[in-house]
């Protein structure tokens, strides 16, 4: 399993925008300097953000992207759901998915056993975290 490109920009756009004080807009062309994004594919990746109620939009020439919640409230699992949808390692373990041997199945409680441990992993760390002084966190420990 692979994350997708526009997973990869919705987590490098919040990046940027979590280093920020909340509420602070950043131009779409910044963000896509800063992170070697193309802006036409960020643009449809901050639309995705938007409806999901991670980001607001300002149009206008003073417009821009911001935060709609704070950075240490989103971890990578709320953008992977965002951008992908619901983690399921294999579709027996989607919400749709069927398998008629799903309840005798010796692969899928470990597939499942797996998918629960990615998810806790990746529900660890917030934005915040990420951006993080690591000279700061240091001293935390």
């Amino acid at each position: 399993m692979q994350i997708t490109r526009q997973t990869e920009y919705a987590i490098r756009t919040l990046i940027e925008l979590s280093k920020v004080p909340l509420g602070t807009i950043l131009q779409t062309r910044d963000i896509s300097q800063k992170q070697d994004v193309p802006e036409v594919f960020l643009t449809k990746t901050i639309q995705l953000l938007a409806r999901a109620g991670l980001v607001t939009t300002q149009r206008g020439s003073q417009g821009g992207v911001r935060l709609a919640v704070s950075p240490d409230k989103i971890t990578i699992a709320d953008v992977l759901t965002v951008t992908e949808g619901r983690l399921g390692l294999n579709v027996c373990l989607t919400e749709s998915g069927y398998c008629p041997n799903m309840n005798i199945c010796p692969v899928r409680r470990v597939l499942k056993r797996a998918q629960e441990a990615m998810l806790a992993e990746l529900k660890k760390d917030t934005f915040a975290d990420l951006v993080a002084d690591p000279e700061k966190e240091k001293e935390k420990e």
